[in-house]
């Protein structure tokens, strides 16, 4: 397979992980960076709560020397704050800075933050600008198909980030009015490709090992972001990496397999965050590794009343025997 390299750092492959807010934290990124993927992606962190010390902001930034390269994804609206916040972090050990101009929830863009940016291609160069000068390490951002169905302006916005010096641009082919509706427009992807000469990766449905090798024929794109098919399956990683190298995917995970990452990804939760919100954060992996598993949705009815990580632990062993 073809290496992707953005800025100076050299991925293995060109299968990465998208960033997702409150699901691509360290226990999750380390178990999807050991399934094989490229690059793992944090969850978005503002710049803001940086600038203000906001506690929380810590665990967010927090990285594990096994998980690299990673990425750090930043978000904000106010040039000098992103730029500056930007600067007062570099010397964590992250590979790649990215921006983010595609997060389509409401308080982030009525703040004019996120996919709002793609409204306002001064105010976006003005960061990405600001932004590339500020760091030494590769400056990345991920965009959206457009706002809206009448402001479908990746092109435009993607040139704009070339000519501040961003070393690679990551498109989904959903507008922000699509949310994660529909389907993605791998067309708006191919169209970035053609227009730009760093690279591009292709964010959308891509689901399966076909479809992430349909995204790289169709688009041209660089490397393709798996996102929400992640989600209980951080083996899809393992399976497109080996479809793209060699024609052949493994066997799915059985049982016995599942039940494994599963306690690995709770005791990696248990670990870094303490029993009460390592709880709390698994019931909704929980509910995405056992989709589909008999007597599943009644096992999913029961998740939301765990409270202790023992009672965890029983549910696990009543599912996956």
């Amino acid at each position: 397979m073809e290496k992707l390299v953005i800025g100076n750092v050299a991925l293995d492959n060109r299968v990465i992980l998208a960033p997702m807010a409150g699901v691509t934290d360290l226990p999750f990124r380390l178990l999807c960076h050991k399934a094989g993927a490229g690059l793992v992606c944090m969850e978005m962190v503002s710049a803001k709560a940086i600038y203000y010390n906001n506690k929380n902001t810590e665990e967010l930034l927090t990285i594990h020397p096994e998980e690299t390269p990673v990425s750090l994804q930043l978000f904000g609206s106010d040039p000098e704050i992103v730029s500056e916040m930007a600067k007062r972090i570099e010397e964590r050990p992250f590979s790649i800075l990215d921006f983010n101009m595609g997060c389509p929830v409401p308080k982030v863009v009525n703040n004019g933050e996120g996919s709002a940016l793609m409204k306002d291609p001064v105010l976006a160069e003005k960061i990405l600008s600001a932004l590339v000068k500020a760091v030494k390490k590769p400056v990345t951002v991920k965009i959206r198909r457009g706002f809206d169905q009448e402001h479908c302006n990746a092109v435009e916005i993607a040139k704009i980030a070339e000519s501040c010096g961003v070393a690679a641009i990551a498109v989904h082919g959903r507008t922000r009015e699509q949310y994660y509706s529909g389907r993605a427009d791998w067309n708006a992807i191919r169209q970035v490709k053609e227009a730009v000469r760093i690279p591009v990766i292709g964010n959308g449905d891509v689901d399966s090992p076909a479809a992430a090798e349909e995204m790289l024929r169709l688009t041209g794109c660089d490397g393709v972001m798996i996102g929400r098919a992640a989600q209980g399956n951080p083996w899809i990683f393992r399976d497109v990496v080996s479809w793209l190298e060699t024609g052949t995917v493994p066997e799915p995970p059985d049982r016995s397999e599942k039940k494994r990452m599963v306690l690995e990804h709770a005791r990696l939760q248990l670990a870094f965050k303490g029993e009460y919100t390592a709880v709390r954060e698994m019931r909704k992996h929980l509910g995405w590794y056992t989709a589909g598993l008999p007597h599943s949705a009644r096992f999913r009815q029961t998740i939301n009343s765990m409270e202790s990580f023992e009672e965890l632990m029983e549910g696990v062993e009543t599912i996956f025997g």
